[in-house]
């Protein structure tokens, strides 16, 4: 989709909440993530009962205040995007609006209030005043992974929604209601709690034959526990590797001081600034950066 064009007022707001590389920018998100901590701070406050008591008003007001002027953020966003459906389709666009939808609901639902909390998530923009977006590369690989394994994963939690209905049918049949498995989905819920060795007690068997078989369950939930970790740890391995190739394929050495260049786009050292060669290519000069003379 073509950007959309721009006013000038439009492109200074823009550079203003969207970017943090002029220091206005750097200092809205600072401002921003101040505003929001404080409203989920109000929100945690007002669910102390003696607090929601005495305050319960000036929390309200405080709320529909950073409410309306978190509104007013997310519509000059949109108004000043140069691409308005990717902005609102984006990941900061989903939580943004997120952050707004609990209060408006609280209008017909009152009991969605503290989902404000979701706020939170838009601290996440501390990662680009920050320069942290390596953080974020790595939440993408682990995100990655999830995905490759997701078929497999799928199928392991079938296979152990079997196994918990089987158990579940097992026990019920064995102990029975007099024991306090009075159904068959109560036996499952037992199942799932004893496979997973959570272990709650609220419902335990009493017969030998369902002490036997808890016992199987207990020692099937410590053997499969660990596949979906091996499954997603095997899929970052692979990443990894594919990564660390990419970086040794693109390594450069500086001529003059032997650093080590992985970064396929920089073009000149980050140790000394003398100019680098090109991915694949011997080096070209030994000239140095102006900034390095």
């Amino acid at each position: 989709m073509p950007l959309r064009e721009q006013t000038a007022l439009q492109a200074n707001f823009y550079r203003v909440i969207f970017g943090t590389e002029t220091p206005a920018g750097k200092w809205f998100d600072i401002a921003l993530i101040a505003v929001i901590s404080i409203s989920v701070g109000v929100v945690m406050l007002d669910s102390i009962d003696h607090l929601h008591v005495s305050h319960g008003d000036l929390f309200l007001s405080l709320e529909w205040g950073f409410t309306l002027l978190f509104t007013v953020e997310y519509l000059i966003r949109i108004w000043c995007a140069p691409n308005r459906k990717a902005y609102v389709f984006s990941l900061y666009g989903i939580i943004d609006l997120l952050a707004l939808l609990p209060t408006y609901l609280s209008l017909l639902l009152p009991q969605t209030t503290p989902l404000l909390i979701i706020r939170l998530l838009r601290i996440l923009r501390i990662f680009r005043v920050l320069r942290m977006l390596s953080m974020l590369q790595e939440a993408n690989q682990l995100a990655g992974a999830l995905r490759r394994s997701a078929r497999k994963i799928f199928v392991f939690f079938s296979l152990m929604i079997i196994l918990t209905t089987i158990f579940g049918c097992l026990i019920y049949v064995v102990e029975g209601p007099g024991n306090g498995f009075d159904s068959i989905p109560q036996s499952i819920y037992w199942a799932i709690v004893t496979i997973t060795t959570v272990g709650y007690g609220d419902i335990v068997p009493t017969t030998a034959l369902g002490k036997a078989i808890s016992s199987v369950g207990m020692l099937i939930g410590y053997a499969v526990i660990a596949v979906p970790t091996g499954i997603i740890t095997a899929e970052m391995t692979v990443a990894q590797s594919r990564r660390a190739e990419r970086e040794r394929a693109n390594a450069r050495n500086c001529s003059t001081c032997a650093a080590v260049e992985v970064d396929p786009v920089a073009h000149f050292c980050r140790m000394c600034g003398t100019q680098l060669p090109r991915p694949g290519h011997a080096p070209e000069s030994t000239a140095a950066h102006p900034k390095a003379q």
